[in-house]
């Protein structure tokens, strides 16, 4: 290979990094460990000879597979540090344009999920449930077209093991998509859960509450947030009304998430946290609250 080739298939290497992170984060739920994911994938191209670069064909298939390597090693891992956090660990809330997915144009609606939902928290949420390999499996089918043979490769299964991994998590995705409202219904309740909450409309935030709704935040241990999830919409409207009241100087604006309409909370010209909500039969059922810092890197 010619040093012209050379310069050209390296920037070809480097030119993939948005696309790693994409898939990185997917599969891992931060943008810190989609971060780490890629430069592992890139120290170890680095690694290879030059002789070994030469022989790759397709630079982009080499490092996706190497990252989703990475990733699914990461995985493995990633229960255990998430037993020592402090509080409930939730994904990362990231703008809906942050990670387009880079898929095929072939889209199949009863298999692959819409593309704004592959970055959303609570698609996020459900693939945080499932098993490694399930997880890999469906991101790299699901939401990037991967073959089943090429994945095979990568999870160490067989492209039938592979497929009934893929069709077990698109499952679990179906079920917790099973109650869920339209994007105009869901924005609906969410702009009356705003009013009651704005105007310290206890009731009237009570009522727009699913009687088991459960509210999880998480501060990471850096900023204040709630130890253990609030259950109930008493609680959870109490506890809502009681934040607000203790940030006078905190704005809360609407943010459009990849969720829907959310909520952006503001103070001294930055983001502090970001709501997510889940809505099911005219009702808020999960309210997501991330005041993290180290996973509110994208909005400030």
């Amino acid at each position: 290979m010619s040093q012209e080739e050379r310069d050209a298939m390296q920037a070809e290497v480097l030119g993939e990094r948005r696309h790693l992170v994409s898939l990185a984060f997917r599969m891992l739920g931060t943008v810190a460990e989609a971060e780490d994911a890629v430069q592992e994938t890139y120290i170890r191209w680095y690694r290879l000879s030059p002789h070994e670069r030469d022989a790759i064909e397709v630079p982009r298939a080499w490092l996706t597979r190497v990252a989703s390597r990475v990733c699914l090693n990461v995985l493995d891992s990633a229960r255990r540090r998430r037993e020592r956090y402090v509080g409930p660990w939730l994904p990362e809330p990231v703008p809906a344009y942050a990670f387009p997915a880079t898929s095929s144009t072939a889209e199949d609606p009863l298999e692959r999920v819409t593309l704004d939902e592959s970055i959303s928290m609570a698609l996020l949420v459900v693939l945080e449930a499932m098993t490694p390999a399930e997880r890999v499996s469906f991101v790299l089918h699901d939401v990037f077209a991967m073959p089943f043979d090429e994945i095979a490769g990568i999870v160490g299964r067989t492209p039938a093991a592979c497929r009934q991994l893929a069709t077990s998590a698109r499952r679990r995705v179906q079920q917790s998509r099973t109650h869920r409202v339209s994007r105009a219904e869901h924005d609906e309740v969410v702009g009356a859960f705003a009013t009651a909450a704005r105007t310290g409309d206890l009731a009237g935030l009570v009522a727009v509450l699913d009687p088991d709704v459960v509210l999880r935040s998480d501060g990471g241990g850096i900023v204040t947030a709630a130890r253990k999830p609030v259950l109930g919409a008493d609680r959870v409207a109490r506890f809502l009304l009681g934040a607000l009241q203790k940030n006078p100087t905190a704005a809360v604006l609407d943010q459009e998430t990849p969720d829907g309409l959310g909520f952006a909370l503001w103070d001294e010209g930055r983001i502090i946290g970001v709501v997510t909500l889940e809505v099911a039969a005219g009702l808020v059922t999960d309210v997501r609250l991330m005041m993290n810092p180290d996973k509110l890197t994208l909005w400030n």
